[in-house]
């Protein structure tokens, strides 16, 4: 095997896979480039999803052309000297491999103009070669056009996702640098069309309102809190207002949009108690630090980053959104207001419910006892070996029934019950192909960020064959026609935008088409199940459908529908 030095054409072409790896990426790097020179005035404009088009232009500080000439070789850089400037970094770029990886890929024109320069310099690259170097008249500033992306290296076009899915990506990526720099101008074409434009100086809320949308800013207030190594500022949800994915939280460290898992633990940590199961909250948070704090330099592209003190700043954003979700709390009455509530009179304090006992052991158990069985337990179809006809009716309370038998005492979740007769209905249904459609008297419009609309897009095929009828409303828009049969008309967005989360969190996906199915299944039964209070004859024929079901023991996700305490049991809690 013989070594040889690869050439600096194709050196440039495998460095920019670490770097530029889709239209999205090499725009992300202009726009940081162009936010180190100072700008107060961004341009970018797209074409076919960044493959035939990609320009962004500023008013910057430009550069000399011996500068930009320097710009386009290989780890050239004005952001450090010494490796240990790696360690106080208050800039974005620094790895001086983002023009020149572009470039290499690329047809790349870059034109740009200090102030002290009488005329610009315009420098043409195809693939890594230069073709020209000239004289070109432009005002203070930079511009660069990237034409038809990838196609020196076409293997890499087969990764890029669908046209919509790729634009969605360059959109967010823009609305992201849009809303971490409010003192910047941004505006954003996409094949000719404006999708947003900024002004400087906007609030925060008008901000996301304007690049996110009116929807997504309807439920926000405003977070600011500090102490003497961190500060965040920013917005979130009001309890209970929570999103279907993880998409709406927006973090910006050193106003930098980064990926964080300590911070992403430290939000959903924060609103355990404040959204339900399965919700995430929404925020757009900036944690402004010492960037000697901060590793940026963990991810090729700087996406993602590691701080220096994980548990430190994840105490101190748990600690700031928890005071805040508590200013938000209504005051909790005081006994003396409870008691003049009740006219004067003093009211005795209620004793502490007991709390239910747990679910005895098997081995703790009588003979005749029906347990909670473990899915793995109990093998399809294995129903309790004994009729329900003689379960008294003793009440319900909440979502819960009680029912006395010769054994012991039953508590049904009504709940738990619902959602696996719907289930078990829907996967039949999906199985026979049987998925009817109704039409809606009154449509529904939504509005979804560019990933969701472009997921949407993507998937419509499969929600169509599902009883699903959406038409396009506009830009982002849409608006739902028709939903399936079997769904409530106000289960029908909610579900819809749990939907593109899960395909935007990689846990649904369309091209398969069983696992799909399960998929909604699971998701339509859990939203679709109702626990109303219930009087004797309507709970009885919800356990004549429970136990007609193949596993009736649990829900689809391994809950429990109901638990037996034997009289054994309660005698041995009770002491006797």
């Amino acid at each position: 095997m013989k070594i040889r030095i690869l050439s600096d054409r194709v050196a440039n072409q495998i460095a920019a896979g670490e770097v530029i790896e889709r239209p999205a990426a090499a725009v992300k790097e202009l726009i940081e480039n162009a936010l180190d020179a100072g700008a107060t005035r961004i341009d970018v404009e797209f074409r076919s999803a960044g493959e035939e088009l990609i320009r962004v232009e500023d008013n910057g500080s430009g550069m000399s052309r011996d500068d930009a000439l320097l710009a386009l070789e290989r780890h050239a850089t004005s952001k450090i000297v010494e490796a240990a400037d790696l360690a106080s970094l208050a800039s974005f770029g620094f790895r001086g491999e983002a023009l020149p990886s572009i470039a290499s890929v690329a047809r790349f024109t870059l034109r740009t103009r200090a102030a002290e320069d009488p005329a610009g310099t315009e420098i043409a690259v195809n693939a890594g070669k230069v073709w020209h170097v000239r004289d070109c008249g432009r005002p203070v500033g930079t511009s660069v056009i990237v034409e038809h992306l990838f196609h020196p290296v076409p293997a890499r076009r087969k990764f890029l996702k669908s046209e919509a899915t790729e634009a969605a990506h360059i959109i967010q990526v823009v609305r992201l640098y849009a809303l971490a720099f409010p003192a910047v101008a941004f505006s954003l074409q996409q094949d000719g069309r404006k999708v947003f434009q900024s002004p400087r100086g906007e609030a925060l809320a008008d901000r996301v309102a304007e690049i996110f949308g009116r929807d997504a800013a309807a439920d926000l207030v405003p977070l600011e809190a500090r102490d003497e190594t961190w500060s965040v500022s920013g917005l979130i949800c009001r309890p209970g207002g929570g999103r279907a994915g993880r998409q709406d939280m927006v973090i910006f460290v050193n106003r930098r949009p980064v990926e964080s898992r300590t911070l992403y633990f430290a939000l959903t940590e924060s609103f355990k108690e404040s959204l339900p199961a399965g919700r995430y909250p929404a925020a757009y948070l900036f944690l402004e630090c010492d960037p000697g704090q901060v590793d940026v330099n963990v991810h090729p592209a700087k996406r993602e980053i590691r701080f220096r003190q994980e548990p430190a700043v994840r105490g101190f954003i748990i600690r700031a959104v928890l005071q805040r979700l508590r200013d938000l709390a209504p005051p909790v009455p005081t006994a003396a207001q409870d008691n003049r509530a009740a006219g004067g009179q003093p009211v005795p304090p209620a004793a502490a419910p007991a709390a239910l006992p747990a679910a005895p052991s098997p081995a703790a158990a009588g003979t005749d006892e029906v347990q909670v069985a473990e899915p793995a337990v109990r093998e399809a179809g294995a129903a309790p070996q004994r009729s329900f006809a003689h379960w008294r009716w003793l009440g319900h309370a909440q979502a819960y029934a009680w029912f006395e038998t010769p054994s012991g005492v039953v508590l049904l979740d009504r709940r738990a019950a619902a959602e696996r007769i719907i289930y078990e209905q829907l996967t039949e249904e999906f199985r026979r192909g049987v998925m009817g459609s109704q039409k809606l008297l009154l449509p529904v419009p939504f509005e979804l960020d560019p990933i969701s609309s472009a997921l949407l897009i993507d998937a419509r095929e499969f929600l169509v064959a599902h009883g699903f009828e959406i038409a396009d409303f506009g830009r982002h828009f849409f608006r739902l026609e028709a939903i399936p049969s079997w769904m409530e008309p106000a289960d029908a967005e909610p579900l819809l935008r749990e939907l593109l989360a899960a395909l935007r969190d990689g846990r649904l996906d369309t091209r398969d088409a069983d696992f799909a199915r399960e998929q909604l299944a699971l998701m339509a039964s859990a939203r679709a199940a109702r626990s109303p209070a219930a009087p004797e004859q309507e709970t009885r024929s919800l356990l004549s459908q429970l136990f007609g079901t193949r596993l009736p023991l649990t829900t689809p996700d391994g809950k429990p529908t109901f638990i037996e305490i034997s009289w054994n049991e309660l005698a041995r809690r009770f002491a006797r």
